[in-house]
């Protein structure tokens, strides 16, 4: 036999192998109603202990129960306290205990000994279980009263928070019952109503209706205590006790109890009232015009645009005024004499524009919008218009002075809804300086062709600068050529335009509005070497015949530019053409009362043998003894006098003129040129007349510079 471990008793073969069956059944009885977190075997492992302690006192000498009063004890300290847990525990050791572990005793004494082993577990059981009822109780009846004690202090603390926040807070507080009886309110409250708390405690929040309240306002508080919504806000105004008004944005929520039964009604109540000031203000400010007080561009084209968006049969009428010669007074008065006039204007407009409907407005510098709506506004805008420039009539008296006021009136009328604010007052704009045009103090009504050709104009104006950068010009050239013997003498380059959506266009379409931009600097100045280039082509090409001039026009604008003589030496240098084969082309009207500081530029450009040709003449009513004091080498009669030779019999009043001017200018060593030759016989009256050369459609139109070349081989041969 193995040596006997020390300290332990020896152990029947077996024994602890039915201790653990006896363990294992008990385990299986008891999990099912045990209220712990340990998995079966878990519990197992735990009783095996608990059944070597029985299993030791049934077989004790002498006999002793108190090891089964503790496995009671250790039963509900392993929270098997359940009744079926004592009551399954019983049952396997009076089942099990005798037949796992008897072993070869009596077994009546055994069975006896069991018994009395039951009684002594159930005994510890119910004590342990006892004393652990009184200890659970105890401890949830200290737990009771600290609770108790710190929701106390918690209601206190809270209760003591609510009365500082309920009292300090920047917002009004007010509480009611669903009667709307007010039944507390704060400082803030009290205050914003002027201070007094019966003003506000104790009233009825039906009470404080306002005419300005919006109309949903008291739909949304019946929801509410009715309980069919939690809580709405809004912007609601109040009467104060003094009669002023408190604007606030409003929040009321509704209290529940805790079954969630409506009790009561909070307000929350922010005093907007100067930020609503400010606003307006601001509001003002940005929709009125600084100086005059009279509504601005923002607030005009709000109303225009309200206006012509209804779709009911509304008309309307504008009426766009400029001041005519504003400028000139500013100039010479200064801008706070011409402030002033610009609100004495402002108060007349007020004073005439008083019907329903009427509204002026200030755009901007000198320039005023009238509007007038209605159901018959072609008339009303007319009698706007008159009435208008009959407030402009009587002249303004400012430092002393009487300044006579006119202006230019555009209107535009029509039927709502058409028409866009931004188109109708371009409109009215370029309607207005049709009547600027015209004369000024005066109105006219708007012309669509009229308006679409500005508009043509304009997107004309924008197109000039990219179209030369990007190539859009060419030239044409219209020969000139010797009335004596027929030869071309020469070519005049004009400059034509190839738009992209509009075609070709001629000179007269575009020469104006490059001058009104400044662009006809740069645009003359290439017209200048692309033709000065093709003439010293021509010139290389035709060695064997006389050289060929080329003529090319001047614009009074570039008559002014600095930079005139120095352009035309440059461009002369670089091609390597001769000054004489080159002739610029100056209108008789830009040199009419012409200074010395103007026509020193051209007598620099004639002494290094360009020619100067005196353009259109016969057209600007000069006097003919000027022609003298001019450096012009060359006259170009103007087209209407070939035009009269066309009429049968030709008039000889006209002849006599011609004649008189070529003689004249034969005189003073002048050639002459005639413009618009269209038949041969018109050729041969002014080659009778001693005209030298002509140009016209009889000779040639102006086309492409290939054609000049063979004009010029066609008379060599």
């Amino acid at each position: 036999m193995p040596a006997q471990a020390p300290g332990s008793a020896a152990e029947p073969d077996g024994l602890e192998d039915r201790l653990q069956r006896f363990a294992t059944i008990w385990s299986r009885a008891v999990f099912p109603v045990t209220a712990t977190s340990l998995t079966r075997p878990e519990i197992e492992r735990h009783l095996l202990p608990l059944a070597r302690d029985l299993s030791d006192a049934l077989h004790g000498r002498p006999f002793d129960p108190a090891p089964a009063h503790r496995v009671g004890a250790a039963l509900v300290a392993a929270h098997c306290t359940d009744p079926d847990a004592l009551s399954r525990s019983l049952g396997v050791v009076d089942s099990y205990l005798v037949l796992y572990c008897g072993g070869d005793g009596e077994p009546e004494e055994l069975r006896a000994r069991c018994a009395r082993l039951q009684h002594a577990l159930a005994a510890g059981f119910a004590q342990a279980l006892r004393e652990r009822t009184l200890v659970e109780q105890e401890a949830i009846a200290r737990s009771a009263l600290v609770a108790r004690t710190f929701a106390e202090q918690a209601l206190h603390a809270t209760e003591a928070r609510f009365r500082a926040v309920f009292e300090g807070a920047a917002l009004g507080i007010g509480i009611a019952d669903l009667d709307g009886n007010v039944l507390e309110v704060n400082g803030a409250l009290t205050r914003m109503f002027g201070g007094l708390e019966h003003h506000v405690r104790g009233r009825k929040v039906s009470e404080w209706v306002h005419p300005e309240d919006a109309p949903h306002v008291w739909k949304l508080y019946g929801e509410l205590v009715r309980g069919e919504r939690d809580d709405f806000r809004v912007e609601k105004a109040f009467y104060r006790g003094d009669g002023t008004v408190l604007w606030t944005n409003l929040t009321v929520s509704l209290l529940r109890d805790a079954d969630g039964v409506p009790q009561y009604q909070l307000a929350l109540m922010e005093d907007t009232t100067e930020r609503r000031l400010l606003n307006l203000r601001l509001r003002y400010e940005a929709t009125h015009d600084a100086l005059t007080g009279l509504p601005n561009r923002t607030l005009f084209f709000e109303r225009l645009d309200k206006v012509l968006s209804s779709g009911d049969g509304t008309r309307f009428g504008l009426c766009y005024l400029d001041l005519d010669g504003f400028k000139a007074i500013n100039d010479s008065l200064g801008h706070a004499a011409g402030d002033r006039l610009l609100v004495e204007v402002a108060d007349r407009l007020q004073s005439v524009a008083t019907r329903p409907g009427e509204m002026v407005a200030r755009l901007g510098g000198d320039e005023f919008v009238a509007l007038t709506t209605g159901t018959d506004t072609e008339q009303q805008a007319d009698e706007l218009a008159h009435r208008i420039l009959g407030a402009l009539a009587t002249p303004v008296r400012l430092d002393g002075r009487e300044l006579t006021v006119r202006g230019s009136v555009g209107i535009v009328e029509g039927p709502a809804g058409e028409r866009g604010p931004a188109e109708v007052l371009r409109s009215a704009d370029i309607t207005m300086y049709r009547a600027k045009a015209a004369g000024g103090n005066r109105f006219e009504r708007a012309d669509p062709e009229a308006d679409a050709r500005a508009i043509t104009r304009h997107g004309l104006t924008t197109a000039l600068p990219a179209a030369l950068d990007r190539g859009e010009f060419f030239i044409e050239y219209q020969p000139l050529v010797h009335l004596g013997d027929g030869s071309v003498h020469g070519a005049e380059a004009l400059v034509r335009w190839c738009h992209p959506q509009h075609g070709v266009l001629g000179p007269d379409r575009f020469i104006p509005l490059a001058e009104h931009t400044g662009l006809i600097v740069p645009l003359g100045r290439w017209v200048l070497q692309e033709a000065v280039r093709q003439a010293r082509f021509w010139n290389r090409s035709h060695a064997d015949g006389g050289p060929l001039r080329i003529n090319v026009n001047l614009s009074p604008t570039q008559l002014h530019h600095p930079n005139l003589v120095a352009d035309t030496v440059d461009v002369l240098e670089r091609s390597g053409l001769d000054p004489g084969a080159l002739c610029l082309e100056v209108t008789e009207s830009a040199l009419i009362g012409a200074d010395e500081d103007l026509l020193k530029p051209l007598r620099q450009l004639a002494d290094m043998g360009v020619d100067i040709a005196l353009d259109d003449f016969g057209t600007g009513y000069s006097n003919l003894a000027n022609l003298r004091r001019l450096p012009v080498s060359v006259l170009k009669l103007d087209r209407s006098f070939t035009q009269s030779m066309q009429q049968h019999p030709i008039d000889p009043v006209d002849l006599k003129i011609v004649e008189g001017i070529v003689s004249l200018a034969h005189s003073l060593e002048l050639a002459v040129t005639v413009e618009g030759v269209e038949t041969g016989a018109q050729a041969e009256q002014l080659r009778e007349l001693g005209c030298d050369t002509a140009q016209g459609w009889y000779y040639a139109r102006p086309g492409a510079p290939d054609r000049i070349h063979s004009l010029v081989l066609a008379d060599a041969v």
